[in-house]
């Protein structure tokens, strides 16, 4: 035991070694700071959405037939939530589905307080300019009538990078302009309540021509807005086939995109998706014909294998290792959430944005459930998903589900454990790091 405890310890020490760091100089850059400290205000805007998309979409099919209380139950729940899903959906709609406006105001307000500049001010200048950019407001038909609104697909997850840009730059612009005395200065005996709104206002006017001019000139590049040109320039890159080597490489992809605070599953779904609900159908249609199912990469396979699995096991770690007041706060709220995979409350709640800590043991963890996943199902000894289950289905269950193999929830035991070993180290370094910063504070 002593020897495997020191083996351990060496480890440790070889990943601190490699690690802290850069670690280190991430984590006392003003803006990278200002982008982790930020993301913080959102979760409990993410765990008010998972308990509102966990209550709207439950997680059973409405095929289910049974005659027992909890089927029963279920259908009726069911047929409840579909019938009152607009409502339902509010919550949801107005925190993960523009969670991007909260990331703008989040960190500018955090780097506005670390220039100490007006932030509320400065929060207000940023979100109008992010909206300008991603979601101006269109006219449409009801009826006879023509009515203005604004529509709020580039204001999801999928618009945080350029939600991360538009903050800092905008802040960075304002702070610039400030110190260099360009603002409308009022009498000394003007209250700062009165006076602080009136010195953003020429920052504001050039911040928003800058954005202004730089998104057109995207869209005239490249037809794509400041919001949706990191998507249009990396499809191109995305192939998804069946091979190992591609789902490696989506993978490694989607983890990346994450760690810069880009949605990656949004990113990489416009092709993948496509390709997972084909080969779905296609191993459905061999098993109903009594044939060969063929295809690895269906249905849900590179979620619950992926994020379903690895924020499962920083959960574990979070609960049981950690003793840092941030990462204990969010190991109390977090297990619903998780459990039904809404992950939100972890990914902006540690967070993992541009946090190397996370980022290593994440992408190290994904990698090799892959990996096993796919060598698994090719050599028979777990069989291939041809079932599409919802996605709150909870993630064991759904590897049940999907296969109707129980050795597939031994092989998701068997790798979340895998998972808990791996990704341990690095949070028991990130949670040292908040320990110290919490002292030093």
């Amino acid at each position: 035991m002593d020897n495997q405890n020191l083996f351990i310890t060496k480890i440790q020490e070889k990943i601190e070694e490699f690690i802290l760091p850069t670690a280190s100089k991430l984590s006392s850059q003003r803006h990278l700071a200002s982008i982790r400290d930020g993301l913080t205000y959102l979760v409990p805007f993410t765990i008010i959405g998972g308990l509102s998309i966990l209550i709207s979409s439950p997680p059973v099919s409405a095929n289910l037939q049974g005659t027992n209380f909890f089927y029963q139950f279920m259908l009726a729940w069911k047929d409840w939530a579909s019938q009152y899903s607009n409502i339902l959906m509010i919550p949801y709609n107005l925190t993960i589905g523009i969670i991007s406006i909260y990331v703008v105001a989040g960190i500018t307000y955090k780097l506005a307080s670390h220039y100490k500049m007006n932030a509320i001010a400065n929060t207000l200048v940023t979100t109008f300019i992010f909206t300008c950019i991603s979601a101006a407001p269109e006219a449409y038909k009801v009826g006879e009538a023509t009515v203005s609104a604004i529509p709020t697909a580039q204001l999801g997850a999928s618009s945080m990078f350029a939600a991360i840009i538009v903050a800092i730059v905008g802040v960075e612009i304002n702070h610039f302009l400030i110190e260099h005395n360009i603002k409308i200065n009022m009498p000394k005996s003007v209250p700062p309540n009165v006076s602080g709104p009136f010195e953003v206002l020429i920052p504001l006017i050039v911040s928003t021509f800058i954005f202004f001019g730089i998104n057109l000139l995207c869209t005239s590049m490249t037809g794509a807005g400041l919001t949706q040109l990191v998507f249009k320039i990396f499809q191109p890159l995305l192939s998804a086939t069946g091979s190992l080597p591609s789902i490696l490489f989506i993978t490694l992809l989607t983890q990346i995109f994450w760690f810069f605070g880009i949605h990656g599953n949004n990113m990489v779904s416009a092709v993948v998706t496509p390709v997972t609900t084909a080969n779905i159908a296609l191993n459905l249609e061999g098993y109903n014909a009594g044939k060969p199912m063929t295809a690895i990469f269906a249905g849900s396979f590179n979620s619950i294998y992926g994020g379903w699995l690895t924020y499962t096991a920083i959960l574990i770690t979070l609960i049981i290792f950690c003793k840092s007041p941030q990462l204990k706060s969010i190991s109390k709220v977090a297990p619903i959430s998780t459990a039904f995979n809404v992950n939100e409350p972890l990914i902006f709640g540690i967070p993992t944005v541009l946090n190397v800590y996370t980022f290593f043991g994440i992408t190290l963890s994904s990698l090799l459930n892959v990996t096993i996943a796919y060598i698994s199902m090719s050599t028979g000894i777990v069989g291939k998903m041809y079932l599409t289950v919802p996605w709150t289905t909870p993630a064991p269950l759904a590897a049940f589900l999907s296969t109707m193999d129980f050795k597939a929830v031994i092989l998701w035991a068997i790798l979340l454990v895998l998972d808990i070993a791996i990704i341990l180290p690095f949070m028991k370094m990130y949670d040292k790091q908040l320990i110290k910063e919490t002292v030093e504070s």
